[in-house]
């Protein structure tokens, strides 16, 4: 086959859009309030729209872009941080819980057209990055599970809500200018 010919694996378009939804994660991830070990931050938003907007693949390669970005030390996490010690910190299992919701979603949003059953998927996904950074403060923070909920989980509920319904809302008006453009 010829080379010249040859369908690409990924087109320079996807890229671009996955590099977008990455950057858009890198403006709303550091943007947070800090409340206690776990700060409130929009980062979780970011993590709906690339599932949402891209699906489970690419949603969730944009978030790992994401995270890659932070890790080697560019403070695009909570707060304007950035570096391992950040995965390692109270927040880390939240962190890397973003790509098992960004993956949740997107496949609930790519498999199913209906509103609702799209959003029990965005509360799966929640479920997922609460189970995994919930588990990861115990571990770090050393306390007890219902002291974890408390503090990590009980005060944010209503604010993910909100994050899932904007996302949702956004999300929806974005995939389908991407659809329409050929993009996605």
């Amino acid at each position: 086959m010829d080379n010249e010919t040859a369908t690409p694996v990924i087109s320079t378009k996807t890229i671009a859009v996955t590099a977008l939804m990455a950057a858009i994660m890198c403006i709303l991830g550091p943007l947070a309030i800090p409340i206690g070990p776990i700060p409130l931050s929009l980062a979780l938003i970011g993590v709906y729209l690339c599932a949402y907007t891209l699906g489970a693949k690419r949603g969730t390669l944009a978030v790992a872009i994401y995270i890659l970005i932070g890790t080697i030390g560019l403070p695009v996490f909570s707060g304007f941080s950035g570096g391992v010690a950040k995965l390692l910190g109270p927040t880390g299992g939240y962190i890397a819980g973003y790509l098992f919701t960004a993956f949740i979603c997107g496949v609930f949003v790519e498999i199913f057209d209906n509103f609702f059953i799209q959003l029990a998927g965005m509360a799966v996904g929640l479920f997922a990055c609460y189970f995994f950074g919930t588990l990861w403060f115990m571990f770090e923070a050393k306390v007890g599970f219902m002291e974890a909920l408390a503090t990590c989980v009980i005060p944010f509920v209503a604010f993910d809500l909100i994050k899932i319904g904007l996302a949702m809302v956004l999300g929806r008006s974005i995939r389908a200018a991407l659809k329409s453009a050929g993009i996605i």
